[in-house]
């Protein structure tokens, strides 16, 4: 079972995706509302999970660097990175996003992107 991470600032989104995903048989190992905190909850934790989903714009710290320092303690780590501003996708992907998903996107986008991690490890 895929192991996940979700890190956004909105707490419907986040429930959404906790949802959905759940559903379609993916474990939520846990969820982060910005990027220091889920640097935290990623570091402390002794099973990483086998996929972040990382929002962009969040307060504390943004998910260009909050990707930049997962990178950084595990470089295997795949994450999927999702924001409105499409110009952030270069961005994204050279702090070490594997996927981008400009939003708003349908949750079939997000759950193919899952779906193309798990069948690839």
């Amino acid at each position: 079972m895929t192991s996940v991470l979700i890190v956004d600032d909105e707490l419907f989104i986040v429930e959404l995706y906790r949802d959905i995903l759940q559903l379609r048989g993916y474990k939520v190992m846990g969820t982060a509302f910005d990027g220091e905190e889920a640097l935290r909850k990623y570091n402390s934790s002794s099973d990483k999970p086998d996929v972040v989903i990382m929002d962009h714009r969040m307060p504390v710290m943004n998910g260009v660097e909050a990707t930049k320092e997962i990178m950084r303690m595990n470089p295997k780590q795949k994450v999927i990175f999702v924001s409105a501003d499409v110009m952030v996708e270069r961005e994204a992907k050279d702090a070490g996003a594997i996927e981008f998903l400009p939003k708003p996107f349908r949750m079939d986008d997000l759950i193919e992107k899952m779906e193309r991690i798990s069948n690839s490890h």
